[in-house]
């Protein structure tokens, strides 16, 4: 008994020895957000207090300093972020997860991001302001890299950290890029249709320009006048495995001073992007002389794209330009070395890239290139056919003036000098919006946008020999369209389709009217507009068009099928108001009849492989309303049921009873438990969280949540993830920017500022953004020093 006794102690103290010895490791491994470290590089000490959010407050007495200083603390919250984003472009992602990202790597290789980076770095004026202060920026980055301590993340995946350079940045600039584009998505999808299905299939699926939408207005206003190649499947099995979240859409809206209550301008945005853990957007506010910017700043980028301060506010969305085209390539049939290229052949360029792989050697894989871009057959097994394609993307085709651009945006002071900055912008595709103190309100699409040879479809693969489809012209910046201080007193955008600048509207893969449609008619109801109101407008989860779309179905229900409980089901949508609070049955029930309407509609033509594709287009949004009210469309007819010949009555009402069965099936018999907050939730996954083990302590949530798929609360999911509606993507940040109080402007993040799983911000503000809530955006120097929850100084050390 005694040695048991002797052996329990024994046991005990070495648990609690491990539980010491744990404590310690993790309170090492936490970011530092106060003392003194010494800075070799600095010419003067920099102060940094940190708000009750972990938000850093950044005084330096020299803007390189205050750089510096920013990348330090950027990177103690957030370096695994940084690392993954500049690994994305440079084919690193399955060095750090293993041979299942080997595709993914592949693909992002053969875009020519890091190419391009590369070029982008010789042509780098190395003296300029730009360069200088990314330069700085990095210096801090890389202290924090050889002094603070590894991330947890590192541990886990045996990764060592690297050191990061400008071609980082660039790099990093080239995946946002990508990550906007909708045509990898589109084009070869459409093409596949044509090609199995022939064009009459294509008629009813709103791929062109829409003339009868609701669309964003310029001002002044301007006179108007075959193949079985599986490359959608490509495409979309490529961009599954990243463990980084997509661009995907945005609101965004500038009021001006006769509206608002204050006669000041008040700006909103909430960039619409993939949730992950850590959230996107990393918040500092940087102070020096002749410099101040409270900005919004992506992974290992020095420059804010969104931002403010007393003289301006500027936000982003997705302007869904088109820049993407695919080609057909022809091969020389005496030579296979060469292309067809007009009236000639051209060689191939051949480039071979290796890849780092965790766990088991490299994997060396080479790939063709012509004029057009990279010919994607020779990267993956879905590529199949022998009829090349390539991709021809703007962003690796042009010179590269972002990392310019965005120092230029953060750096300007007035309406002039915003705009100057923005010529610079070749891609990605953004609607810049702006506002400032002296009560200007002004939006522009920025991007080099071309135009192409009549008859030359950009929404399906394209003939590369001959040159006949390759852009007659890139346009000059003043042909984008954009509007500035109109009459209307406010701008705004929600990534639908742009006014015509000249006779033809531009195409794109626009998202649908809905969310337009309803900041349009909230914006006009109103010229009395303040903060309040605003932030009420921005968690807005109300959509007119989906109360029309239930309608137009209602005249379709066939009650006879229907039990009477079911009747009273149906009867109460009739009043539904298309809003999606927690507790509504209402919009659980719809979501899930529109699903089995497109599934029914769609799935026997495609085939579920590329109905699941469709489904993560922009396209299909854009075409349930329309298909609601086209009765005598060519989709309507079950191919699988050759007896009998389906209309749309058929398919509304068996998409109804689909649903029906499917909640039951879901949460029992009784609809009043068929509540909207228990199918529709948000979880924040972290790449390790993906780990079954791990994720409840690198995942954030979930929470139910209201809004859903284009409202302005865009809190969206995807059709057939799965039995509940799984939020993907949303308000990356909601921010409203006011005038009249600059100092007391609000925002939130997702979860929080911290990418540091032990650190207090870690997911401190994610109940916060779930139910609606804001904070302060503090400015005030006097205020942030005396309710700082910490003080962190830099200062120069010895050589």
């Amino acid at each position: 008994m005694k040695k048991l006794i002797k052996l329990g102690w024994v046991l005990g103290a070495i648990v609690v020895l491990v539980a010491i010895l744990s404590f310690v490791f993790i309170q090492t491994l936490k970011p530092d957000y106060e003392g003194e470290k010494e800075f070799t590089q600095l010419g003067d000490t920099v102060e940094v207090y940190y708000d009750g959010y972990g938000i850093p407050h950044i005084y330096g007495q020299s803007e390189e300093d205050a750089f510096r200083a920013l990348g330090y603390v950027h990177a103690q919250d957030r370096l695994w972020q940084m690392d993954l984003l500049r690994r994305i472009a440079r084919g690193g992602l399955s060095e750090a997860f293993g041979k299942d990202l080997i595709l993914t790597d592949k693909f992002m290789l053969s875009l020519g991001i890091d190419d391009a980076s590369t070029q982008s770095v010789s042509q780098l004026d190395g003296d300029s302001q730009s360069a200088r202060i990314s330069q700085a920026y990095l210096d801090g980055v890389n202290k924090f890299i050889a002094e603070g301590p590894t991330p947890i993340e590192y541990y886990l995946t045996g990764l060592e950290k690297e050191t990061f350079q400008i071609k980082d940045i660039y790099n990093s600039i080239g995946y946002m890029a990508f990550s906007f584009a909708m045509a990898h998505k589109t084009d070869p999808l459409l093409s596949e249709i044509k090609s199995k299905l022939g064009p009459a299939y294509l008629k009813d699926l709103q791929i062109d320009s829409d003339t009868s939408t609701v669309r964003i207005k310029n001002y002044p206003e301007v006179d108007q006048d075959s193949t079985k190649n599986t490359l959608s499947a490509f495409t979309a099995t490529a961009l599954k495995g990243l463990p980084l979240p997509q661009f995907v859409g945005s609101n965004s809206w500038v009021i001006g001073a006769e509206k608002t209550k204050s006669g000041k301008v008040i700006l909103a945005n909430d960039p619409h992007i993939g949730f992950a853990q850590p959230s996107v957007w990393y918040e500092a506010h940087v102070t020096a002389p002749g410099y101040e910017m409270y900005g919004y700043h992506l992974a290992g980028i020095p420059f804010p794209v969104l931002g403010h301060n007393r003289e301006i506010a500027y936000g982003i969305t997705m302007l869904e330009n088109d820049d993407i085209d695919f080609y057909y390539e022809q091969t020389n049939p005496a030579d296979s070395t060469q292309y067809k290229s007009g009236e000639d052949w051209a060689s191939y360029e051949i480039l071979t890239r290796s890849i780092k792989v965790k766990d088991t050697t490299d994997v060396v894989f080479s790939y063709k290139k012509t004029k057009n871009g990279p010919v994607l057959n020779g990267i993956a097994n879905q590529v199949r056919g022998e009829r090349p394609i390539s991709m021809s993307w703007i962003y690796t085709q042009l010179d590269n003036k972002n990392l310019d651009a965005f120092y230029d945006v953060s750096h300007a002071t007035d309406l002039d000098s915003f705009k100057a900055a923005l010529r610079n912008i070749h891609a990605p595709g953004l609607n810049l919006m702006y506002g400032d103190a002296e009560g200007n309100v002004a939006w522009w699409g920025t991007a080099k946008l071309y135009e192409m040879p009549e008859g030359a479809h950009t929404k399906f693969v394209l003939n590369g020999s001959t040159g006949d489809e390759r852009p007659i012209r890139y346009k000059d910046f003043s042909e984008n369209p954009h509007a500035v201080n109109p009459g209307s007193n406010y701008v705004y955008s929600a990534n639908n389709q742009p006014d015509a600048m000249g006779s033809k509207l531009y195409p794109g893969y626009y998202l649908p009217e809905n969310r337009a449609k309803r900041i349009v008619e909230l914006l006009e109801q109103k010229d009395d507009w303040d903060k309040d109101a605003v932030s009420k407008m921005i968690t807005d989860h109300t959509s007119t068009v989906n109360v029309d779309i239930v309608k137009e179905l209602g005249k379709l229900v066939d009650v006879k099928q229907l039990s009477d409980e079911e009747i009273v089901l149906v009867d109460a949508m009739s009043t539904w108001e298309g809003d999606y609070p927690l507790e509504s049955v209402a919009a659980t029930l719809y979501h899930k009849w529109i699903f089995y309407l497109l599934k029914n509609t769609f799935e026997d033509e495609l085939g579920e492989e590329l109905f699941t594709q469709f489904l993560s287009t922009h396209f299909h949004k854009r075409l349930i309303a329309p298909m609601v009210s086209t009765p005598d469309s060519v989709w309507w007819d079950n191919m699988n049921t050759t007896e009998v010949e389906e209309n749309q009555r058929d398919i509304v009402n068996g998409a109804l009873l689909q649903a029906i069965d499917s909640l039951r099936g879901l949460f029992g018999n009784d609809p009043t438990k068929w509540t909207w907050g228990r199918i529709h939730s948000v979880e924040h996954g972290h790449p390790i969280g993906q780990v079954a083990s791990m994720r409840q302590f690198f995942n954030v949530g979930p929470f139910p949540a209201t809004g859903t798929r284009e409202v302005i609360n865009n809190m969206a999911f995807t059709y057939g993830d799965g039995e509940l509606f799984n939020v993907k993507h949303g308000p990356s940040t909601r921010r409203v920017i006011d005038f009249s109080d600059i100092e007391n402007s609000i925002s939130i993040l997702p979860t929080g500022q911290s990418g540091n799983p032990f650190s207090d911000h870690y997911d401190d503000q994610a109940e916060m953004y779930v139910n609606g809530e804001f904070r302060k955006m503090m400015m005030n120097k006097e205020e942030i020093i005396s309710t700082a929850e910490s003080k962190l100084i830099f200062k120069p050390g010895p050589e």
